[in-house]
């Protein structure tokens, strides 16, 4: 049996959550939205330090929210739901299944068991669009973020990514919309959303838990602008460590490179903000991108820092400059999230 969706439009993006919700959103809402609106109307923007044994690196950061994808459909009021598998023959199953009815079908993995992508680590939760499959040739048909054109992966690829035998797993995650109405206009999405994520990165959300990304045995978990402090205070330690250059490595192109935009998804937040403005300058503060793209780049300079103290090239006294940019990061984002929280109050 084979199958394929024509027409849907594969947007080649910054982040794998926001472009692929990019091209499912016009595919069955006809919402058309640039990427990083996208992005902000889901209230992506987070900070999340973990320290757990159970991850390689054992310790690091990430700069969006667990539950970006279903998030951005409550602030929308668009129907679109989430849900794991255990067993993996139903869970390809389940999905065969969408495709066959015509539903281009979100899925979830470790990108380093895609053998379309050339990683060399392990990055889960990466997103993807199911278009189509052939059981000839025992291919799925993909639409990701890196071409405008389906790629091709094997069964035996797809399946291990995403209920992968080590490291995390998001456990043949899906995602489905259920129906095609969006409920709630642009300019209260854009209210609720802001008010959704400034409260989060101010520690102040009554829902927390439920955004952050659950890491196994995390000794120091962390989020928002509380997140970034934990990771200042962790980097004067790093240098201590036996596994320092592979920490340093796998974060710095955490920060800036792994398909987030650059400057830990903070320019993709800088132009969801000025996109904003201009559909509402009342509920945006005129500077608001402009802190948001200020804190980009400082984290575009600690993950350079990083870079050069896994090639052996860093000051001795990296570590602590590093520290110091997190805290200055910290600073300014907490101002910006301050900012934001009063202009909604």
């Amino acid at each position: 049996m084979e199958t394929m969706i024509d027409g849907y439009r594969i947007y080649p993006g910054e982040h794998c959550g926001s472009s692929s919700m990019r091209g499912l959103l016009e595919h069955y809402c006809g919402l058309k939205l640039p990427e990083d609106a996208v992005f902000g109307l889901a209230a992506g923007l987070d900070c999340g330090f973990f320290d757990s044994d159970a991850m390689d690196p054992p310790i690091g950061v990430f700069g969006r929210t667990a539950s970006l994808e279903q998030d951005l459909g409550q602030h929308l009021q668009i129907d679109y739901r989430e849900q794991t598998e255990d067993d993996d023959a139903h869970a390809w199953s389940q999905v065969r299944e969408e495709v066959l009815a015509g539903r281009p079908t979100m899925l979830s993995g470790d990108i380093l068991y895609l053998d379309y992508r050339e990683y060399k680590v392990h990055f889960p939760g990466h997103r993807f669009v199911l278009l189509g499959f052939d059981d000839a040739i025992e291919k799925a048909f993909i639409a990701d973020r890196i071409r405008d054109i389906p790629e091709a992966c094997s069964y035996g690829a797809l399946a291990l990514s995403r209920n992968p035998p080590e490291g995390l797993s998001t456990q043949n995650l899906w995602g489905r919309f259920y129906g095609t109405e969006v409920g709630r206009d642009l300019v209260s999405a854009v209210r609720i959303a802001i008010e959704s994520c400034a409260h989060r990165m101010l520690g102040q959300s009554a829902d927390q838990a439920a955004t952050e990304i659950q890491i196994p045995g995390d000794r120091k978990p962390a989020n928002g602008i509380a997140g970034i402090r934990a990771f200042a205070s962790s980097l004067p330690t790093w240098g201590q460590r036996e596994d320092a250059r592979w920490v340093a490595s796998f974060n710095s192109r955490c920060i800036e490179k792994f398909g987030n935009g650059g400057g830990n998804f903070r320019r993709l937040y800088a132009g969801f903000l000025a996109w904003a403005y201009e559909l509402d300058p009342q509920r945006v503060p005129n500077d608001a991108s402009a802190l948001a793209t200020q804190a980009a780049d400082g984290w575009t300079g600690i993950s350079e820092m990083l870079a050069q103290a896994a090639r052996g090239e860093a000051a001795e006294d990296v570590w602590d400059q590093a520290a110091r940019q997190a805290d200055a990061v910290a600073d300014i984002e907490e101002a910006l999230f301050r900012s934001l929280a009063a202009c909604g109050a």
